[in-house]
């Protein structure tokens, strides 16, 4: 089955009027719910058939064709799943965007891909809302930060869509997810720096406004008191994971009286930054300081000297948030599953200078 990978907002085959016809409009013409509708498209076998055959005449009267249609017409199994985000990284995107198109191309399944950096600003919730369900999709792949955003939360859940979250985290506990435990990566690589003999490490968090960034935080930190190191203030400075902002956060830290032997930055994007500014200093990676990241996305590989970093399995992830909605009935009340994180060791971390 051909893959596809499309905007939600896109529209496919439709005949344009003033607007493409939406799941409400069948669902007022036919007398019958969003929701019957949705399952005369994907599970016709539990409707009745007088209400199957006003929906589908609803459907030919109005021209209506979702996307993919004829997967729900024709019993079978292949789902149109949706895939939001507004995370400002583009590595760590590309990562969740490989994961999950493969994973849909080998179950059978299409993706559409929404991007709401700025969407989700100026719609109210209600709009929000009516967005998600009028998509047609069967379910919602959430990308960090989405579902920490409190409108789109709220959004998400009015809607009544099927979510997965990545990563991240969700005010509702009955979200299902694919996550990390952020804390354990975070103390983890923090480990590593001082089984290397740091004890001066800056930590250069995410946007603090998201609930994996406080987390890794939380991990740096209880890492450092565990082993008996009391955290300095002036070694954490926020970032908003972009390059820009760990080449400011390590221009800030390398300014300080007594700067740090090593800096962890919170994702991969920030630590390329960090290095850029270190050179930039006149200084040298990993010789003068010391550089980690987190996530082990493409950046890490590609930059000089290669990146030493946390990583995260991004497109397993994305993967295993296809496959719960494959196998949602099998899963029962499960609400997800926690994977593992693993240190890859390159270049960029050393033991520190000795004074």
């Amino acid at each position: 089955m051909r893959r596809e990978t499309r905007r939600m907002s896109e529209q496919i085959d439709v005949p344009q009027r003033r607007g493409a016809v939406t799941i409400r409009e069948v669902a007022e013409k036919a007398g019958v719910s969003q929701m019957t509708v949705s399952r005369v498209l994907n599970q016709p076998s539990l409707v009745k058939k007088e209400t199957t055959r006003r929906v589908q005449e609803a459907i030919k009267a109005l021209n209506y064709r979702p996307n993919l249609m004829a997967r729900g017409l024709a019993g079978g199994k292949s789902l149109l799943i949706g895939l939001i985000y507004n995370n400002p990284s583009t590595n760590y995107l590309g990562e969740v965007l490989f994961g999950a198109i493969n994973a849909c191309g080998e179950q059978g399944h299409h993706l559409l891909v929404e991007d709401y950096l700025v969407d989700y600003e100026s719609l109210s919730v209600s709009a929000l809302a009516n967005r998600f369900r009028e998509s047609g999709v069967d379910g919602l792949i959430v990308v960090p930060p989405c579902g920490e955003v409190p409108k789109i939360a709220r959004a998400l859940k009015e809607s009544g869509v099927h979510c997965v979250n990545i990563s991240g985290s969700s005010s509702d506990s009955d979200t299902q997810f694919v996550a990390i435990n952020e804390a354990g990566a975070a103390g983890l690589m923090t480990s590593y720096l001082l089984e290397k003999g740091h004890r001066k490490i800056g930590f250069i968090t995410g946007d603090m406004t998201h609930v994996s960034s406080g987390e890794r935080q939380r991990g740096f930190i209880e890492t450092l008191k565990a082993n008996g190191i009391k955290p300095n203030p002036d070694y954490i400075v926020e970032g908003a994971f972009t390059y820009r902002s760990g080449m400011e956060g390590a221009q800030q830290l390398l300014g300080l009286k007594d700067p740090p032997t090593a800096i962890f930055a919170s994702n991969d994007d920030m630590a390329a930054g960090v290095i850029s500014a270190v050179q930039q200093l006149g200084l040298q990676v990993p010789s003068d300081i010391s550089v980690a990241g987190f996530d082990d996305t493409a950046i890490a590989r590609t930059i000089w000297p290669g990146l030493t970093t946390v990583r995260q399995p991004i497109s397993e992830m994305a993967s295993q948030a296809v496959t719960l909605f494959s196998n949602r009935e099998a899963a029962g009340d499960a609400n997800g599953s926690v994977l593992d994180v693993t240190l890859t060791i390159r270049d960029s971390v050393v033991a520190p200078k000795k004074k």
